[in-house]
């Protein structure tokens, strides 16, 4: 959060400062259930058409409504998407936490706010603009129930006057939001004019706030993750999805569910998917063994609580060879914890899922393209490797709006893996599910309905030997867990491997992954500019580690592991992983409150623990 107010500095009228064009962060503070996401996202894409570089992150609360919620859009000219530290703009809506609201703002800040809450008295080195929102609603809209919805779409109109945003772009964007509602569209935008109208009447342009023209953002979408890993899950087969609500992985489904009912309906209007809601996570995952083991392409999307129900057919799966994808959209634990804020606190538990020597492939994607990309390499890689593969997505690349390319159409054709036909069983003449015959660790399988006597369609959780028949012998046992050891060591020439950035030459090294990647790579820059510290990077995109990430930690004298989460995960996981003469390079930073990370913070900690 920003620095918190430590007093009146000095009056608004010593607050003359350059023009600050096209980099700011403006904080919309309303009440949850008000109808504020639409306003906002109108807001957003405003700013995006107008060719600038944006992000938003919405900050609401685990209930229905009624309580406060912080939604928060950064512009940066140099395309910096990462959560900003401070609030350069403050759209306060909400009575309740206006005040506070106010005074966590660093001096020089913009303030919109209800005439009635008299926040200019609350400080002196703000810059504040009263709006009665009350009376201009009311002209526009005959209707009293619903000028609470539409009380909204007035800051809108307000901000894009004070902002110099063109009304066109605000205009085009209602018309975007309302696409199928042409009456909402025009109450909206008659609300966003009005608003617009009596800021260019009645308030004076004091801040140093504006947004110009650019032409950064031509051809790009703005899409949040889960969207994109419902769409990327589809065009990768998927044909069975299994769930039991939760957030922040509920809105994965319910999209893939729209998806899937326009595009994956037969010609004889019959669906070709089965999406089942289950009455628990437990549940829900065994349906996906199930429907793997029959052959087809499964998946299930849930967050921490979910995970941790899923361990036991988790280690199921692993030990009897079944593929399946599970979208982890990782929140703040343990226990219920945070469910609406955002975390990477899973990493090391969900790597060894389930009881015994269990180890599992986790993807981290850092971007919704990496969420559309990473759904086909998942369901690839689960097939190939006939194992349970993770993708760790989180609350803040999930359920937010992220500005991107389009997505590409997939160029390769699906890989099912070691899967025998009937005309491959006559030509070998008969296969032992469980031997290792390749050298890779990967045994060949069949699926039930494939007409040959020797086709297997039995799978046994209990001790078994290379043709499946139960065992208890200690070699037998052995022999298949040392198997499935190698099948996992022969996935790290498989996995994605890292990003590598930096001339190699920097005796300080950044592992980070998933979305604090955007925090990365602004501090870095801040590193350079202001610390003449400079660093070489590399962005982790799977478990288990390729050889890059051994040999970049061995490069370096001090390597910073940069992650969500309280107790170092991934810098735990790295450790089990690496020459034991390496782990004393290895250095934590930590974020844990579940707001999204912020470049400011890992500069700050990293020149800390660096001694300057």
């Amino acid at each position: 959060m920003a620095t918190t107010y430590a007093g009146p500095q000095k009056s608004s009228g010593q607050l003359g400062r350059q023009r600050v064009v096209n980099d700011m962060s403006i904080q919309v503070a309303t009440v949850n259930g008000s109808g504020s996401q639409s306003s906002n996202t109108v807001l957003l894409r405003s700013i995006f058409q107008m060719g600038v570089p944006i992000s938003g992150k919405n900050l609401f609360p685990s209930n229905i409504a009624g309580l406060p919620t912080w939604y928060t859009i950064r512009a940066n000219k140099d395309g910096y998407i990462a959560r900003k530290k401070e609030i350069d703009m403050l759209i306060a809506m909400n009575a309740e936490t206006a005040q506070e609201d106010v005074k966590t703002l660093a001096p020089g800040a913009a303030v919109l706010f209800d005439a009635p809450l008299a926040l200019d008295k609350v400080r002196d080195d703000l810059i504040f603009y009263a709006v009665p929102y009350d009376k201009l609603v009311a002209a526009v809209c005959p209707e009293a129930k619903l000028r609470k919805l539409i009380k909204n779409m007035i800051y809108v109109g307000v901000a894009a006057q004070l902002l110099k945003i063109d009304f066109a772009e605000v205009e085009k964007a209602i018309r975007k939001q309302f696409a199928t509602k042409a009456k909402a569209a025009n109450l909206n935008l008659a609300a966003a004019k009005a608003g617009f109208d009596y800021a260019a009447a009645n308030l004076e342009k004091r801040d140093p706030f504006y947004i110009e023209r650019m032409d950064k953002t031509k051809g790009k979408i703005i899409v949040d993750g889960n969207s994109a890993a419902a769409m990327g899950c589809m065009f990768a087969g998927c044909t069975v999805v299994t769930w039991y609500p939760i957030t922040p992985s509920s809105s994965l489904v319910e999209t893939m569910i729209d998806y899937m009912k326009e595009h994956r309906i037969g010609p004889d209007g019959k669906a070709t998917f089965a999406i089942v809601q289950a009455e628990d996570e437990l549940a829900a995952v065994g349906m996906v063994i199930g429907a793997a083991w029959a052959g087809a392409r499964a998946m299930t999307a849930t967050a921490g609580p979910g995970i941790s129900l899923m361990a036991e057919f988790t280690g199921l799966a692993y030990y009897v060879e079944i593929p399946a994808v599970i979208w982890d959209i990782q929140r703040v634990g343990p226990s219920t914890g945070l469910p609406t804020r955002t975390s990477q606190g899973d990493v090391l538990s969900t790597a060894f899922l389930s009881h015994g020597d269990t180890k599992h492939i986790l993807l981290f994607p850092n971007s919704v393209s990496e969420c559309f990309t990473l759904a086909q390499d998942a369901f690839d890689l689960a097939d190939h490797f006939q194992t349970p593969v993770f993708v760790m997505s989180d609350l803040d690349l999930g359920m937010n709006n992220w500005m991107s390319d389009p997505f590409p159409y997939p160029d390769k054709p699906i890989s099912r893996g070691k899967i025998l036909s009937k005309a491959d069983l006559e030509k070998a003449g008969g296969f032992a599910r469980y031997k290792d015959v390749d050298g890779d660790g990967i045994g060949y399988r069949t699926v039930p309905g494939t007409d040959h006597p020797a086709a297997a369609y039995f799978a046994r959780g209990s001790g078994h030997n290379e043709k499946a028949q139960y065992s208890e012998r200690p070699d037998d046992f052995e022999r298949n867990m040392e198997r499935l050891n190698k099948k996992f060591e022969t996935a790290r020439s498989f996995v994605p491997r890292p990003e590598l950035a930096g001339d190699g030459k920097a005796k300080i090294g950044i592992i980070a992954f998933g979305t604090s990647h955007w925090a990365i790579i602004e501090a870095r820059d801040q590193l350079s500019q202001e610390h003449k510290v400079e660093t070489d990077y590399l962005r982790l995109r799977a478990y288990p580690f390729t050889r890059e990430v051994h040999d970049f930690i061995a490069k370096h004298d001090r390597t910073y592991i940069v992650e969500q989460n309280r107790d170092g995960q991934m810098a735990s996981l790295l450790k089990l992983d690496i020459k034991p003469e390496l782990n004393p390079r290895l250095r934590s930073i930590c974020h844990i409150h579940g707001l999204p990370i912020d470049a400011r913070s890992v500069t700050d900690e990293l020149m800390m623990m660096e001694g300057k």
